[in-house]
């Protein structure tokens, strides 16, 4: 690492699974001989974080309050920069960023990036009902230039029982088939990339099972991580 490198605070544990996901993909996106050349993370791994999704669609409790003293913890801890690896978490961004004086980078702006890059006039989301209740993702969609193709209902609540199973521990062929079935649909409406906006999609969902490109979350924000740390890319102000 050089004198450049910096040190990511990580607000973890929605879901573990996803999480360590996210580390482990931060590990193998750094060039690295020895252990001292790769990135420093300090990890607030806090699965009590109340449901996104309750407090979204159901007026359920305010996780804002712990993502913010999770985030306090990090930059006390040291932390140049803020991640969180969890899409519908970034919805409460707000009480992170008025609790801490350093950079929270955007999983939503960094994946939209990456869609605008690869020149799609429209992209499939797949993502919590209450992410896309809350149009992070297509409001960025939009102001980037980008159309949104989304599940239907019936889609959504089979993306959420997916994603629940998943966060349970079950990552199975079966899950995998039908994760793959719900992206192609949205192929099939004219999606031209489909992004994975949970982060436990990817950890059954991969580039092979979809016909267009296939944009992670997971490893968007990894690759943008790994950036920052190593002073590629300079922090945002």
């Amino acid at each position: 690492m050089s004198e450049h490198s910096k040190t990511v605070g990580v607000l973890g544990g929605m879901g573990p699974d996803a999480t360590v996901d996210f580390m482990a993909k931060v590990i193998a996106l750094t060039p690295a001989e020895k252990d001292q050349d790769h990135v420093h993370m300090l990890v607030d791994h806090n699965p009590k974080v109340p449901d996104r999704q309750n407090a979204i669609l159901d007026a359920g409790e305010d996780p804002g309050p712990y993502l913010a003293a999770m985030a306090v913890r990090l930059e006390t801890a040291g932390a140049d920069f803020l991640v969180i690896p969890c899409n519908t978490a970034y919805v409460f961004k707000d009480a992170v960023e008025s609790a801490t004086s350093i950079p929270l980078i955007s999983i939503i702006d960094v994946t939209v990036a990456t869609a605008l890059e690869q020149g799609a006039a429209s992209a499939g989301v797949l993502a919590t009902d209450g992410c896309l209740q809350a149009r992070v993702f297509q409001d960025a969609l939009e102001k980037a230039g980008i159309g949104s193709v989304l599940p239907s209902d019936y889609e959504l609540g089979k993306l959420m029982t997916l994603i629940n199973r998943i966060k349970a521990g079950y990552q199975g062929e079966s899950i995998a088939r039908d994760m793959a079935t719900l992206a192609t649909a949205l192929v099939d409406r004219g999606a031209q990339s489909v992004i994975a906006g949970c982060t436990e999609i990817p950890l059954v969902l991969d580039a092979a099972a979809v016909d267009v490109p296939l944009i992670s979350s997971t490893d968007v924000l990894a690759q943008q991580t790994v950036a920052l740390a190593r002073g590629e890319i300079a922090l945002p102000k």
